[in-house]
């Protein structure tokens, strides 16, 4: 059961939330590793007394940094929220390799890309992110469009400008789950995602609507999938610059107890696959949802057994982000703790972004594709000329012959 803390602001007192959302000093959040035995109330972190000294080590790094959110929600979330929203592509670029800015190829909008597989809750995590950054004040919510299957899947990858802004310099993409039946499929779609870059609307091979042989037909949604993928041939193509891992921590947990280890082994794969790191030159964030359905002590040893499967820290780019609370309900961004995590998951996300732009292509590469282009078009001609010459030749055997 999840313990409730006030956490309030320097020289604040108590108070509601106000018109616009903001969160107010004494809201409470919900606290739940307080109740671990890393945690005494009022004594702050104890020696771990685990028998596995690694394990506790890890137990209590994870503690440390969700008192870090915890702190930086009550002071920082204003701020962050202002960061994000005044964001320009490129504003968190710093000098590396020698080139300027000026000489790096920057996107006009910087894309962040969802993966996970079906059911982890990526589209809830939009939804949230709408909650918690798109604070316009009039619109109340903004729930995710994206035409649906039965299951209530999505179908197509939708772009989301979760800060509701037209000065936005960045956008999320929702992509349909994966399925653990077709890993091999799905790697190639998000190989294509990846490299080739996505497209508002754009239709997935691997949806349940495609007209792939390896996944059922509905009828019901052929007629719109057919309409939204053309529709998605005229928005335009967006290179992905950093990618967010969402992984369903109650699924994983159940998998690391029953020894059905295929949910854990995929994610390692997607996480690690090779196309994400060579396109974003870094490590994509990981999400891990879900942790409510579970208790305290299974919700941190399976983070912290995640994280060292996939080979990671369990505190530097890892966000537990559940997408219900307790009662069920979709959490926004009255509870604060989540609120910053997801703000500070985005902000993270950019500056990895930021970090990994290529630079321009210069006068010797323009050069260097000239040059391809010329030889293709003269061995393209040399082979043209070589087939016609072959022809008269046979046709002057052929008259030879009959002569």
């Amino acid at each position: 059961m999840r313990s409730t803390v006030q956490l309030q602001r320097p020289g604040g007192g108590g108070g509601e939330a106000d018109g616009d959302g903001d969160s107010e000093p004494g809201v409470p959040c919900f606290c739940w590793w307080r109740s671990l035995p890393e945690y005494e109330a009022g004594a702050g972190l104890e020696t771990p007394k685990a028998a596995n000294t690694r394990t506790a080590t890890a137990r209590m790094r994870v503690v440390r940094e969700l008192e870090r959110l915890a702190a930086a929600a009550s002071e920082s979330i204003d701020e962050l929220r202002h960061r994000l929203l005044t964001y320009k592509a490129g504003d968190l670029w710093f000098p590396a390799g020698g080139i300027t800015k000026q000489d790096t190829d920057i996107p006009p909008v910087i894309t962040l890309l969802l993966l996970g597989f079906a059911g982890v809750g990526k589209s809830s995590l939009v939804n949230l992110m709408y909650s918690v950054l798109g604070r316009s004040g009039f619109v109340p919510f903004a729930h995710t469009s994206s035409p649906a299957g039965k299951e209530g899947r999505t179908l197509n990858l939708e772009e989301h400008n979760v800060l509701r802004s037209m000065k936005s310099g960045f956008c999320v993409f929702d992509s349909p789950g994966l399925d653990y039946d077709h890993i091999s499929e799905g790697f190639d779609e998000v190989s294509h995602w990846v490299e080739d870059g996505v497209r508002h609307r754009q239709l997935c091979h691997m949806s349940p609507s495609s007209s792939s042989s390896s996944f059922p037909s509905f009828p019901s949604t052929s007629t719109s999938t057919s309409s939204s993928a053309a529709a998605g041939n005229r928005f335009m193509r967006r290179r992905v610059n950093c990618a967010f891992v969402v992984a369903n921590l109650s699924e994983l947990h159940s998998s690391l107890a029953s020894g059905h280890l295929q949910p854990l082994d995929a994610t390692r794969q997607l996480f690690h696959h090779p196309s994400i790191r060579e396109s974003c030159n870094d490590a994509p964030i990981l999400i891990l949802t879900h942790g409510d359905e579970l208790t305290e002590d299974e919700r941190i040893d399976t983070r912290v057994a995640l994280c060292d499967y996939l080979g990671v820290a369990e505190t530097s780019g890892v966000y537990d982000i559940p997408c219900l609370n307790e009662h069920g309900v979709h959490i926004d961004e009255f509870e604060p703790v989540t609120a910053y995590a997801v703000a500070e998951a985005v902000y993270r996300a950019l500056v990895v972004a930021d970090r990994c732009h290529p630079p321009k292509p210069g006068l010797k590469d323009w050069l260097l594709v000239a040059l391809s282009w010329a030889m293709c078009a003269l061995s393209a001609f040399f082979a043209f000329l070589s087939c016609f010459c072959s022809k008269l030749a046979k046709l002057n055997r052929d008259y030879q012959k009959k002569r």
